[in-house]
């Protein structure tokens, strides 16, 4: 399924500015967050969908290669997979779960992320020809990831330094609102809950305890594999947080489009032309097929849109292994530039069939004027 594009999922120009961008993203996610509308697939669905299009285009450089390349110019960068990312891991990614807590009362969810947590899984793809995907294939990937900051080793600290105590909760993570007997008590929006705040950042990771990193990969490819199927590379996502296990990495199939052939499940079609006479009296011909062109007999009197089968000439099945078929379906040229000798020779031959041709007969609009003319 093609994405959509970003600025129409968030609903803006693409001159809109980063603030503008930002309230569009907060105006979509309130719209479809979840808790606003309970067991709805599509609007969580949509809810992700901002999120991936906000990913985008409030980080400058993803942005500037998205307006260049669209889809395409984000390909190799590790975008984060947010299709299975859970909702309560989206609010924090982009420090919106203060925000959104408010308004939906789910900050306790912040507590069950102070343990270990697991990666972001990150996706890409992966382009494989026809070849590719009958024999299987095995492919370099190279990506660009999150990951932890050998400055600092993760912790956002300048190398010597420790994270001081919140002033704001006083090191609880948390801090109460209200008073009497309605009192609310939610994650310190400083320290975003860990009770800690980093005084003397790293310099390398500006305190984030994470910088981009190339990435390079070898990934297996089984043969009889679709069009947007992913391929999952165990721990090469994003690393974990506080001692958690990295996210996976997806590769999703993309195929390139082959010169003569293509893909119905398991068959390969082929369109092969053919001048009249080759169908009429029958010929032999070359058809393409992935291992180079193969003898195809045409019998005699062979009509347009025919189809012939070459048995076994096809693609795996993934779950069966079963090899499909080349389905060859034939299309009847009409020759349109005659010399003189082939137009008497085609006229004689209309006259065994008695029939009659231009330039003898007249031709059909002047039949047609005739008839309504003498019918009014």
């Amino acid at each position: 399924m093609a994405k959509r594009d970003y600025y129409e999922v968030l609903g803006v120009s693409k001159s809109a500015s980063a603030d503008d961008i930002k309230r569009a993203y907060r105006r979509m996610a309130m719209k479809y967050h979840p808790d606003k509308n309970p067991g709805d697939k599509e609007a969580e669905t949509k809810f992700k969908e901002c999120a991936e299009a906000y990913e985008v285009l409030s980080d400058p450089e993803k942005r500037r290669r998205y307006d260049q390349l669209g889809h395409d110019g984000l390909r190799g960068i590790g975008m984060r997979d947010f299709s299975r990312m859970n909702v309560e891991d989206i609010f924090s990614m982009f420090g919106f779960d203060d925000f959104f807590g408010d308004i939906f009362g789910t900050r306790s969810r912040r507590a069950r992320r102070a343990g270990p947590t697991r990666g972001y899984d990150l996706e890409t793809t992966v382009e494989l020809t026809l070849n590719d995907i009958a024999k299987g294939a095995e492919k370099t990937i190279e990506f660009t990831r999150q990951d932890i900051c050998p400055e600092c080793t993760g912790s956002g600290c300048a190398r010597g330094t420790t994270p001081g105590r919140c002033p704001s909760c006083n090191g609880s993570g948390q801090v109460a609102r209200g008073g009497g007997f309605f009192q609310m008590v939610s994650a310190c929006p400083q320290c975003r809950g860990t009770g800690q705040i980093i005084t003397n950042p790293c310099k390398k990771c500006r305190g984030a305890g994470r910088v981009p990193k190339k990435r390079i990969v070898s990934v297996k490819i089984p043969s009889g594999v679709y069009e947007g199927q992913g391929i999952r590379v165990s721990s090469e996502g994003e690393p974990g947080r506080n001692g958690g296990p990295r996210g996976d990495l997806y590769c999703y199939v993309r195929i390139k489009p082959h010169e003569f052939l293509q893909r119905d499940g398991s068959n390969l079609i082929s369109v092969v032309p053919l001048s009249f006479t080759q169908a009429a009296l029958g010929t032999t011909i070359d058809v393409p097929s992935l291992n180079g062109t193969r003898l195809l007999k045409i019998p005699p009197g062979t009509q347009y849109g025919s189809i012939f089968r070459i048995k076994g000439q096809g693609l795996p099945n993934i779950r069966t292994g079963r090899t499909g078929d080349e389905l060859v379906q034939i299309i009847v040229e009409t020759p349109v530039k005659l010399n003189t000798k082939q137009e008497e020779l085609l006229i004689e031959f209309a006259k065994t069939e008695n029939k009659t041709v231009s330039p003898k007969s007249k031709s059909f609009f002047e039949k047609l004027k005739k008839y309504f003319g003498n019918n009014q």
